[in-house]
């Protein structure tokens, strides 16, 4: 059975603790490593989980993760009113 520690991303524990496995034993290189916090819910869900167990397996969980602002899709009549001379 699939233990997912991110839901939005899909990363199950057996993958999370490969990623220590292989040396990402900081929560940021994990996470680029696994992908956990890059989801819709920008980590509030899975990032104290993913903390906890690098913890407990040695690694470093630090001040958290690098925020990245939340991805806000442009409507394509917004696009075809660019001025193309523009840029």
């Amino acid at each position: 059975m699939k233990q997912f520690v991110c839901r939005c991303e899909d990363v199950t524990l057996h993958e999370l603790l490969s990623g220590i496995e292989r040396g990402h034993r900081d929560i940021e290189s994990l996470k680029r490593y696994t992908g956990f916090g890059t989801g819709h819910c920008q980590g509030k869900w899975c990032l104290a989980t993913c903390a906890r167990i690098l913890a407990e397996q040695g690694g470093d969980p630090g001040q958290g993760i690098t925020p990245r602002p939340p991805y806000h899709p442009v409507s394509l009549a917004e696009l075809a009113s660019i001025d193309p001379e523009w840029g």
